[in-house]
């Protein structure tokens, strides 16, 4: 088993997080390149694919979505798909390189109805293709947790999106600690945790500063954290937001891996205005997974094609499924039984 060289912390400071975040660029960006070299194949980013199985007609008011019935976007409402359907797009990821597979339904929270229970069926087959299977559904309790463990699901997303002081300037149809309770719901059932944010919402650097400071301190770290860059959608509130920096997406990566160094931080929405260079400035500062597909949800996003050339071009490859697994698996056994050598172990004693 590969030892982790140092101990991963979960006390982090503001002002320590803020102490790294605003170093020079090219020292965070070298600082970051290091510790991901030192718990991470740098040769390796996870693909991923997210498909929309039930679209638009939210009755959130995310500020940022075009999915939310409230906004007049191009969002063509569709009922859930069938799961045939649903095993047939994710085979066609497989075969395209993805070993991961995420289910996104705009839902405000999961009811305990047919439609959920046909999201098991979905999570149940696409678990037998041998991938990853992920879940962003909105809200869920301790008992629709436990369900979807049971159907197999490897990870649940659910963003914080933003720091919790201007969260209320972006959402105010769910509280900040309602999603915090998901994640903790989510924890509780075994299954791993995708959480991140958007930057380009409006926020402040030290916006992103406290919503990095919430995820590095949560009692264990997200085992994926999605860096996403506001795609700017006609007809909702920020559709005349200005487009996010590229430098600003390079040093939340890099201060993202530092705090989390065994996280997967995932280069998400917001590709498409990226080039192959500047994606290759987010590699090198920690980001090792990405969304692969045409779409992210109803958003544009790269196709795999073009993903496949800029693989080839930097040298990177697939990671593969379920990898570094085992890891948490005994580590979990370790904290059940013995707190002191669970330490030894992540410190490399």
């Amino acid at each position: 088993m590969t030892k982790i060289k140092r101990m991963i912390k979960n006390n982090w400071t503001l002002n320590e997080i803020r102490d790294i975040y605003n170093e020079p660029l090219l020292e965070l960006i070298y600082r970051a390149a290091t510790v991901h070299r030192e718990y991470n194949d740098t040769a390796e980013v996870q693909v991923c694919t997210l498909l929309s199985i039930k679209t638009g007609g939210c009755p959130e008011d995310c500020a940022y979505c075009p999915q939310a019935a409230r906004y007049h976007t191009d969002i063509t409402v569709q009922s859930l798909m069938q799961t045939n359907d649903v095993l047939a797009y994710a085979q066609k990821a497989k075969d395209a390189g993805s070993t991961r597979f995420c289910m996104g339904a705009a839902w405000r929270e999961v009811r305990d109805n047919k439609d959920f229970d046909r999201v098991l069926d979905m999570v149940k087959s696409v678990n037998e293709l041998g991938m990853e299977v992920c879940c962003t559904l909105g809200m869920l309790n301790d008992e629709q947790a436990k369900k979807l463990a049971d159907a197999g699901l490897h990870a649940y997303n659910h963003n914080l999106d933003t720091s919790s002081e201007y969260y209320n300037e972006i959402i105010t149809t769910r509280t900040y600690d309602d999603r915090l309770h998901t994640l903790d719901n989510v924890r509780k059932a075994g299954i791993t945790v995708c959480c991140g944010g958007i930057i380009g919402l409006g926020e402040t650097h030290e916006d992103r500063i406290k919503m990095l400071h919430t995820l590095s301190t949560l009692p264990e770290h997200p085992e994926s954290v999605p860096i996403n860059a506001l795609v700017r959608i006609k007809g909702t509130p920020l559709e005349n937001n200005p487009k996010v920096d590229i430098w600003d997406m390079v040093r939340m990566i890099a201060t993202a891996r530092i705090l989390m160094p065994a996280t997967m931080v995932r280069l998400s929405a917001g590709r498409t205005e990226m080039s192959v260079s500047e994606q290759a400035l987010c590699f090198m500062a920690g980001a090792n997974s990405i969304f692969a597909g045409d779409k992210l949800l109803t958003t544009p996003n790269p196709s795999f094609e073009e993903d496949n050339a800029m693989f080839a071009l930097l040298g990177l490859k697939p990671r593969e499924a379920f990898k570094g697994a085992a890891i948490s698996e005994v580590e979990r056994d370790y904290a059940t039984t013995n707190d002191h050598a669970l330490q030894e172990m992540r410190s490399g004693l």
